[in-house]
């Protein structure tokens, strides 16, 4: 696709960092393959926060980013105003057609920057929302407040979910024709025999593993997690816990289970991703809030059985009784639902098959990019 001039349309894609998770995988993806239909792509990104890993060094280091100092994910007025300039620079030097900002403080100073310059096209994403679980009622309050504000001069609001898109509805951030549900989309993991994966990882060979993937910190329930695994070791006695990631739990989190001797591993941030889907019979979330979270389309993907608490859009990846199980926001539901299908290999197996089958239709990069070039050049001839 192109501009009048015959060159592609350009897209400013504005993220406030790329630590490991959903919005720097779907960034990462969409910087590197929307060349292929036709639009040129430049990724705008402030620093991770000490405890956090870095996508980009961790995963795709060769991915060409702008560092923008002060779009990290602190608020510190003066930070964010010398990110809110440099920002208005980059713009005024790439002159996109399109801006596109991921996580809530980039959709504030990315959209807000863009507004001033006059950008054409304004698009922010939604990975989840910082809606519950993350602050008090005084503060999500007004952090809805600024999303009404800012809805009424973005083009068009993109959800990871309908779930997702409907708790923004829910709390009166835009209305239904201005939101667009876009599902993550995920690569298919590189093969590994499952007993080479965990002999790399120093996991037994046959005991039953269950992996979490994810940051380490208060609205992930890792301490929901632990109760709910020591009861599931209690039936099966030979099952171990994978926690494969950091945060600022991560202290707490390894207090917690020092008296678990190697029944719970902890692995840290992982390159190998590949391998841990390989070492897993089952996946888990915990948490009290999500998006569409990513370790359970990595897990689909794989043909690893999910279970998850019923928070976000969640529930649109794991199929509950088909592809996993998704139970609600508690540690006893979550323990028995780890029990039932750590004694059950076979239907574990069955249910991860269906997950793979149903990750390669719905959840593949090919779909994620797919559909975002559809929605710019729908906003554009609009």
């Amino acid at each position: 696709m192109t501009d009048g001039d015959d060159r592609p349309v350009r897209v400013l894609r504005i993220i406030a960092r790329m630590n490991v998770g959903g919005p720097a995988w779907q960034s990462s993806v969409l910087t590197r393959e929307l060349a292929g239909h036709g639009f040129e792509t430049r990724l705008l990104t402030g620093q991770v926060d000490g405890g956090e890993a870095d996508f980009v060094s961790l995963r795709d280091p060769e991915l060409p980013v702008v560092e923008i100092e002060g779009l990290g994910r602190s608020l510190r007025m003066g930070g964010d105003l010398r990110a809110l300039a440099t920002i208005i620079r980059e713009i005024r030097r790439f002159r996109p057609h399109i801006v596109h900002t991921h996580t809530t403080k980039a959709g504030v100073v990315g959209r807000i920057a863009a507004i001033l310059t006059g950008v054409p096209v304004r698009v922010h994403t939604f990975h989840g929302h910082v809606l519950h679980g993350y602050f008090s009622p005084t503060v999500t309050r007004f952090v809805a407040f600024v999303e009404r504000i800012l809805a009424r001069r973005t083009t068009a609001l993109v959800a990871v979910g309908e779930r997702v898109r409907d708790e923004l509805l829910a709390v009166g951030i835009a209305c239904l024709d201005q939101f667009t549900v876009i599902a993550p989309g995920v690569a298919r993991p590189s093969p590994v025999d499952r007993g080479e994966a965990r002999v790399s990882l120093g996991l037994p060979p046959d005991d039953p593993v269950v992996l979490f993937v994810g940051r380490l910190t208060a609205v992930k329930r890792l301490d929901r997690l632990l109760e709910a695994f020591a009861f599931a070791r209690e039936q099966v006695p030979g099952a171990v816990l994978v926690v494969a990631g950091e945060g600022d739990l991560t202290d707490e989190v390894r207090s917690a289970t020092a008296a678990s001797g190697d029944g719970v591993r902890l692995l840290g941030w992982r390159s190998d991703i590949s391998r841990l889907y390989a070492s897993a019979d089952l996946v888990v979330i915990s948490s009290d809030n999500e998006g569409m979270p990513v370790a359970l389309l990595e897990a689909a993907m794989a043909g690893v059985t999910g279970v998850t608490t019923d928070v976000g859009s969640a529930a649109e990846v794991v199929e509950h009784g088909v592809t996993g199980l998704v139970v609600p926001p508690d540690a006893g539901d979550l323990g028995a639902a780890l029990v039932e299908l750590l004694l059950d290999p076979d239907r574990r197996t069955a249910m991860g098959q269906s997950a793979a089958r149903r990750a390669v239709e719905r959840f593949g990069t090919a779909r994620l990019v797919s559909d975002h070039a559809s929605l710019y050049r729908r906003l554009l001839d609009h």
